[in-house]
């Protein structure tokens, strides 16, 4: 079993909405919602893949060790984006026009296309449909000791997207000031969870995400 990410100076959740109720209630929702997705986009998933496959040498999944509820780490998924010399070798945000992205990879980042094999994170409980978005464990690192609340983020799994995704925080963090505005929504979401919320928060990504221009 994976050693946990240390959590300091967690504060006991509510328990209206991070108690068994609200998992259960979460996890029927992630389930029915992931396992629709993947078999609706299945057709498209194959032509990602064959995309990607194509475009640069190398997998076509990027499989990147990430934080999940509680502190645990788990193996996230996403279609690779960038070469296979850099991709994962230096714990670095991808930049504007990032070197290591590829072609193919630009168009899948840009749209959020890459995390889409996120949908089997989701299936199998690593994630969830809506939620905060998983860091690499080297950022959780460094933000956990620049952030105060930023360990209060690990009491729900981390989601596909998230409430501070569709508020205009996605793609490369620049400051610990944009992280701890991030991390606020983050809060903010599981503090006052629905599933009216989630259903939202789908919609808008859905509608607001392929507009933005903050990932690349």
């Amino acid at each position: 079993m994976e050693q946990g990410y240390a959590i300091t100076g967690l504060e006991q959740p509510r328990a209206s909405r991070t108690g068994p109720a609200y998992s259960f209630q979460k996890r029927l929702l992630d389930i029915a919602g992931s396992l629709g997705l993947l078999i609706f986009l299945a057709p498209t998933l194959l032509l990602i893949a064959l995309a990607v496959k194509l475009d640069s040498r190398g997998p076509v999944l990027f499989v990147q060790r990430r934080t999940g509820l509680n502190g645990v780490p788990f193996r996230v998924y996403k279609f690779r984006s960038m070469t296979v010399a850099d991709d994962g070798a230096v714990v670095k945000q991808a930049t504007r026009n990032d070197s290591r992205v590829t072609r193919v990879g630009r168009f899948l980042r840009r749209s959020s296309l890459d995390e889409l094999p996120q949908l089997l994170n989701v299936l199998k409980g690593d994630m969830s449909l809506v939620g905060p978005r998983p860091h690499a464990l080297a950022h959780d690192e460094y933000y956990g000791s620049n952030i105060a609340d930023y360990h209060k983020r690990f009491r729900t799994r981390p989601g596909i997207t998230g409430l501070s995704q569709v508020k205009g925080f996605r793609g490369e963090t620049e400051t610990v000031a944009d992280m701890e505005q991030r991390i606020r929504f983050d809060n903010h979401y599981i503090e006052n969870w629905s599933i009216l919320q989630d259903v939202w928060i789908l919609v808008s990504t859905a509608v607001v995400v392929p507009l933005q221009r903050t990932a690349y």
